[in-house]
């Protein structure tokens, strides 16, 4: 099950920079890959607004 991010994302990148397979893009609010993401919740550990969540 891959980690999604909310619409209470705020874009402050610090998610992107944790992910070690590179699933994260930036767009208006920052977004997962399902088909790369490995379920790992480095990302929503330093979410500084929880907006990271298990999908």
């Amino acid at each position: 099950m891959a980690y999604v991010i909310s619409n209470d994302c705020v874009a402050c990148g610090a998610c992107q920079g944790e992910c070690p397979v590179e699933a994260i893009s930036e767009g208006d609010i920052f977004k997962i890959d399902p088909e790369k993401c490995t379920d790992c919740g480095a990302c929503a550990e330093v979410c500084p607004v929880g907006a990271i969540s298990a999908g």
